[in-house]
Protein backbone atom coordinates (compact mmCIF):
# COMPACT_ATOMS: atom_id res chain seq x y z
CA UNK A 1 0.00 0.00 0.00
CA UNK A 2 1.25 3.67 -0.61
CA UNK A 3 0.22 6.95 0.88
CA UNK A 4 0.63 6.33 5.08
CA UNK A 5 0.47 9.69 5.92
CA UNK A 6 1.99 10.41 8.96
CA UNK A 7 -0.87 12.88 10.15
CA UNK A 8 -3.30 9.96 10.13
CA UNK A 9 -0.76 6.48 10.17
CA UNK A 10 -1.40 5.35 14.10
CA UNK A 11 -5.78 5.91 13.18
CA UNK A 12 -6.26 4.27 9.88
CA UNK A 13 -7.36 0.73 9.76
CA UNK A 14 -4.86 -0.48 7.12
CA UNK A 15 -1.47 1.10 8.95
CA UNK A 16 -2.78 0.86 12.68
CA UNK A 17 -1.61 -2.36 13.64
CA UNK A 18 2.12 -2.15 11.92
CA UNK A 19 2.47 1.45 13.12
CA UNK A 20 2.09 -0.25 16.52
CA UNK A 21 4.74 -3.18 16.09
CA UNK A 22 5.91 -3.50 12.48
CA UNK A 23 7.52 -0.16 12.02
CA UNK A 24 10.95 -0.54 9.52
CA UNK A 25 13.89 2.22 8.54
CA UNK A 26 14.15 2.13 4.69
CA UNK A 27 17.57 3.21 3.87
CA UNK A 28 18.24 5.59 1.01
CA UNK A 29 20.43 7.54 -0.83
CA UNK A 30 18.16 9.62 -2.38
CA UNK A 31 14.39 9.38 -3.57
CA UNK A 32 12.63 10.98 -6.88
CA UNK A 33 10.26 13.50 -7.44
CA UNK A 34 8.79 14.45 -10.75
CA UNK A 35 8.15 17.65 -11.82
CA UNK A 36 4.90 18.48 -14.47
CA UNK A 37 6.50 20.20 -17.30
CA UNK A 38 5.09 22.87 -19.85
CA UNK A 39 6.46 20.52 -22.89
CA UNK A 40 3.82 18.17 -24.30
CA UNK A 41 4.28 14.55 -24.97
CA UNK A 42 3.61 14.00 -28.96
CA UNK A 43 2.51 10.39 -28.23
CA UNK A 44 -0.41 11.00 -24.75
CA UNK A 45 -0.75 14.77 -25.58
CA UNK A 46 -0.19 14.80 -21.30
CA UNK A 47 2.68 16.78 -20.10
CA UNK A 48 6.09 15.32 -19.92
CA UNK A 49 7.52 15.24 -16.13
CA UNK A 50 11.14 15.61 -15.08
CA UNK A 51 12.54 13.79 -12.31
CA UNK A 52 14.45 15.14 -9.92
CA UNK A 53 17.12 13.48 -7.43
CA UNK A 54 16.68 14.92 -3.72
CA UNK A 55 19.49 13.98 -1.19
CA UNK A 56 21.25 15.12 1.79
CA UNK A 57 23.18 17.59 0.78
CA UNK A 58 26.01 16.01 2.88
CA UNK A 59 25.80 12.91 1.23
CA UNK A 60 24.92 10.60 3.65
CA UNK A 61 22.02 8.53 3.74
CA UNK A 62 18.30 8.81 4.84
CA UNK A 63 16.46 6.37 6.77
CA UNK A 64 13.00 6.97 6.09
CA UNK A 65 10.39 5.82 7.97
CA UNK A 66 8.00 2.96 6.91
CA UNK A 67 5.85 -0.12 8.11
CA UNK A 68 5.56 -3.52 7.20
CA UNK A 69 3.08 -6.34 6.90
CA UNK A 70 2.82 -10.08 5.62
CA UNK A 71 -0.03 -10.89 3.17
CA UNK A 72 -1.25 -14.47 2.83
CA UNK A 73 -1.61 -15.96 -0.71
CA UNK A 74 -4.23 -18.25 -0.56
CA UNK A 75 -3.30 -19.25 -3.88
CA UNK A 76 -0.22 -21.35 -2.33
CA UNK A 77 -0.63 -24.14 0.17
CA UNK A 78 0.32 -23.55 3.46
CA UNK A 79 3.48 -25.26 3.62
CA UNK A 80 4.98 -22.83 0.31
CA UNK A 81 7.93 -20.68 1.59
CA UNK A 82 5.99 -18.29 -1.15
CA UNK A 83 2.93 -18.52 1.33
CA UNK A 84 3.37 -14.59 2.99
CA UNK A 85 4.16 -12.12 0.58
CA UNK A 86 6.10 -9.31 2.67
CA UNK A 87 4.86 -5.47 1.75
CA UNK A 88 6.23 -2.13 3.05
CA UNK A 89 4.99 1.11 3.12
CA UNK A 90 7.02 4.28 3.55
CA UNK A 91 5.43 7.21 5.80
CA UNK A 92 4.80 10.64 3.97
CA UNK A 93 4.20 13.68 5.33
CA UNK A 94 3.57 17.57 3.79
CA UNK A 95 6.53 18.88 2.03
CA UNK A 96 8.53 21.57 2.93
CA UNK A 97 11.45 23.74 1.20
CA UNK A 98 11.88 23.48 -2.29
CA UNK A 99 10.40 19.36 -2.55
CA UNK A 100 7.15 21.50 -2.29
CA UNK A 101 7.85 22.86 -5.37
CA UNK A 102 7.35 19.52 -7.11
CA UNK A 103 5.65 17.63 -4.94
CA UNK A 104 2.91 17.89 -1.77
CA UNK A 105 4.56 15.21 -0.25
CA UNK A 106 7.48 13.48 1.05
CA UNK A 107 8.93 10.84 2.91
CA UNK A 108 9.58 10.78 6.87
CA UNK A 109 12.90 10.42 8.02
CA UNK A 110 14.30 8.82 11.16
CA UNK A 111 17.26 10.79 12.86
CA UNK A 112 20.26 7.86 13.90
CA UNK A 113 19.27 8.91 17.39
CA UNK A 114 15.78 7.04 17.41
CA UNK A 115 16.52 4.27 15.31
CA UNK A 116 16.16 2.00 18.49
CA UNK A 117 13.27 3.49 19.46
CA UNK A 118 11.06 3.19 16.02
CA UNK A 119 12.10 0.02 15.76
CA UNK A 120 11.41 -1.59 19.00
CA UNK A 121 7.97 -3.24 18.95
CA UNK A 122 7.70 -2.74 22.48
CA UNK A 123 7.22 0.94 22.10
CA UNK A 124 3.85 1.63 21.06
CA UNK A 125 2.97 4.89 23.03
CA UNK A 126 1.24 6.95 20.07
CA UNK A 127 2.63 10.31 20.41
CA UNK A 128 6.01 9.04 21.16
CA UNK A 129 6.31 7.48 17.81
CA UNK A 130 4.70 10.26 16.03
CA UNK A 131 7.46 12.53 17.99
CA UNK A 132 10.24 10.48 16.49
CA UNK A 133 9.09 10.78 12.61
CA UNK A 134 10.26 14.49 11.29
CA UNK A 135 10.72 15.60 7.28
CA UNK A 136 14.26 16.02 6.38
CA UNK A 137 14.75 19.62 7.66
CA UNK A 138 14.62 22.62 5.30
CA UNK A 139 17.40 23.24 3.13
CA UNK A 140 19.01 19.94 4.56
CA UNK A 141 18.06 17.92 0.50
CA UNK A 142 19.92 19.22 -2.44
CA UNK A 143 17.38 18.65 -5.56
CA UNK A 144 18.72 18.46 -8.93
CA UNK A 145 17.45 16.92 -12.68
CA UNK A 146 17.96 13.79 -13.61
CA UNK A 147 17.75 10.97 -16.43
CA UNK A 148 14.54 10.06 -17.46
CA UNK A 149 15.75 6.40 -17.15
CA UNK A 150 14.74 6.35 -13.70
CA UNK A 151 11.24 5.77 -14.76
CA UNK A 152 11.71 2.32 -16.17
CA UNK A 153 11.82 -0.06 -13.60
CA UNK A 154 14.25 -2.14 -15.12
CA UNK A 155 17.22 0.88 -14.94
CA UNK A 156 19.12 0.38 -11.67
CA UNK A 157 22.79 1.84 -10.94
CA UNK A 158 24.29 4.50 -9.42
CA UNK A 159 24.06 6.14 -12.46
CA UNK A 160 20.69 7.19 -11.90
CA UNK A 161 21.47 9.76 -9.03
CA UNK A 162 23.88 11.77 -11.71
CA UNK A 163 23.04 15.23 -12.33
CA UNK A 164 21.59 15.48 -15.81
CA UNK A 165 23.59 17.85 -17.41
CA UNK A 166 22.17 21.31 -18.29
CA UNK A 167 22.91 23.10 -21.86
Amino acid sequence: MVNARAETVHEKPSFRAAFKSRRALIPVDAFYEWLETEQISESSGKPLKQPFALRPAGGESLALAGLYEFWRDKSKPDDDPDAWVPTYTIITTTATDEVGRIHDRMPMAIAKAHWDDWLDPRNQATDDLLALMAPPLDGSLEMYAVSTAVNNVRNNGPDLLQPLEVS
